[in-house]
């Protein structure tokens, strides 16, 4: 069995390395039953006395303390001293640091595409094979974090460029409990389920879903996910990603097909909350409201794991709502439990022993439990203890990523932007008023053939 220290020897252990400041940011994390072991482990095989390691990304505020707080046990096991610097403009403070010669010894991606942009031009250092091979063994679905992490070098060699560490769930559905107990209704486990619950829905006189996609400028954003994840419930990983690449032309039958699942939702009539026209211009902010209304204005929401920051006041997620995971097709089974997400991956920039221990660290289960502690982190880590975290809500989170076959990133932000942010987001608010599905895709892929 594994030997766990407590909060308090931790600290003993580990203060002979470090600094009173360090000591005072490992106090407030709490005492659980942390991997200790792990920490005491690294520590004891990892001297980087006197180095100062840089790091940078895109967290900002009380985010960035979070994570400087984990950085204290990287300085308290080794001796070294992070420096951590975040901006709001990172990606682009990021190429021109590296255009420049003025790169940090880490750099923490928000989104793997920019990542696989400076790995293409030499700007980032290829990980050792065997953190390769602990990502592969020891995350969830071990084998798309490794493919997420693969790009093409400057000399056309494939490799992996980082560590994905901190991730997002996009592959949910948002239900009020009281109102499903009140109807009878259950949670579905297939597509089928979930659409004959739709209907059943309507047949009782209520309506299924509530949809907002509007968001600004980025306006349509909520309905590719939609898709994406209906490409992940109906076509394999290759084809996904052969999609997101354009190696799939986007109006080949696999993608308009996707178009069209998500159609069976948000066009068929009775399914939507003010029907398709009030979902293509009601604010994704609001849309969820429909949810606490009495009679609810509708009993479904799919959305992302970050939306209970817009439910209304008074709102607690986790008692008054609840999320189950977006199921798969039953016809389907041979898919799996995919997710779709996003995360943050961090890659070496400097090639030191110091950076490569430091994606060393972040691959332990302390590092994801300290962080998970901390509250908003989710992990696909499968040793970190899922009781560290903070509340059920991401407790059942981080369920569904370490329980998932596959993990895919958002794909349209991973197509250029021409494609995923602008004709991607505007041609499925055409779907949603009335275009059809292979009209649109085939706008989409005239598009894209303009601008290759």
């Amino acid at each position: 069995m594994t030997r766990k220290l407590t909060g308090v020897s931790v600290i003993a252990l580990l203060s002979v390395a470090g600094s009173a400041m360090a000591q005072d940011l490992i106090a407030p994390i709490g005492e659980g039953d942390f991997s200790w072991d792990a920490l005491e482990e690294f520590a004891a095989n990892h001297d980087y006395s006197g180095e100062t390691l840089n790091v940078t990304g895109a967290t900002t505020g009380d985010d960035a303390q979070r994570y400087r707080n984990l950085y204290a046990y990287f300085e308290n096991a080794t001796g070294a001293n992070v420096e951590y610097s975040g901006s709001e403009s990172f990606e682009q403070d990021i190429v021109i640091a590296s255009q420049a010669g003025g790169l940090p010894d880490v750099a923490l991606f928000p989104q793997p595409g920019l990542a696989k942009d400076l790995a293409s031009q030499g700007a980032l250092v290829p990980v050792p094979d065997d953190m390769v091979e602990f990502m592969a063994e020891n995350y969830a679905a071990g084998d798309s974090w490794k493919q997420l992490a693969t790009f093409v070098g400057p000399e056309g060699e494939e490799d992996v460029y980082g560590l994905f560490f901190g991730t997002d769930v996009k592959s949910l559905v948002w239900y009020v409990p009281e109102q499903f107990e009140e109807a009878g209704y259950d949670i579905p486990e297939t597509q089928e389920e979930l659409m004959a619950l739709s209907q059943q829905i309507v047949e009782d006189g209520g309506t299924p879903w509530c949809i907002g996609l509007g968001s600004g400028a980025a306006t349509g954003w909520p309905a590719t996910d939609w898709v994406e994840d209906m490409m992940l419930r109906t076509a394999s990983l290759e084809d996904y990603d052969r999609w997101v690449s354009n190696d799939l032309p986007f109006n080949d039958p696999i993608v308009v097909n996707a178009i069209e699942q998500y159609g069976n939702y948000a066009l068929t009539e009775g399914f939507v909350d003010g029907g398709p026209e009030a979902a293509a211009t009601t604010d994704f902010r609001d849309s969820p409201d429909g949810l606490f209304d009495f009679p609810p204005a509708c009993y479904m929401h799919k959305q992302a794991s970050f939306i209970p920051i817009f439910f209304p006041e008074g709102v607690e997620a986790g008692t008054d709502v609840e999320f189950f995971y977006f199921p798969p097709f039953e016809s389907e089974a041979d898919l799996g439990r995919p997710v779709l997400g996003s995360g943050g991956l961090a890659s070496v920039t400097n090639d030191r022993d110091v950076t490569k221990g430091f994606l060393e660290f972040l691959g332990t289960p302390i590092a994801h439990e300290i962080m998970m502690t901390q509250g908003q982190f989710l992990s696909p880590h499968q040793d970190a203890n899922l009781d560290i975290y903070t509340s059920d809500v991401q407790r059942s989170l981080g369920e569904i990523l370490t329980t998932a076959t596959s993990f895919r990133f958002d794909g349209s932000d991973l197509m250029p932007g021409e494609i995923g942010t602008n004709a991607f987001w505007t041609g499925m608010v055409d779907y949603t008023t009335g275009a059809d599905a292979q009209a649109v895709a085939d706008q989409i892929q005239n598009r894209w053939d303009e601008i290759q």
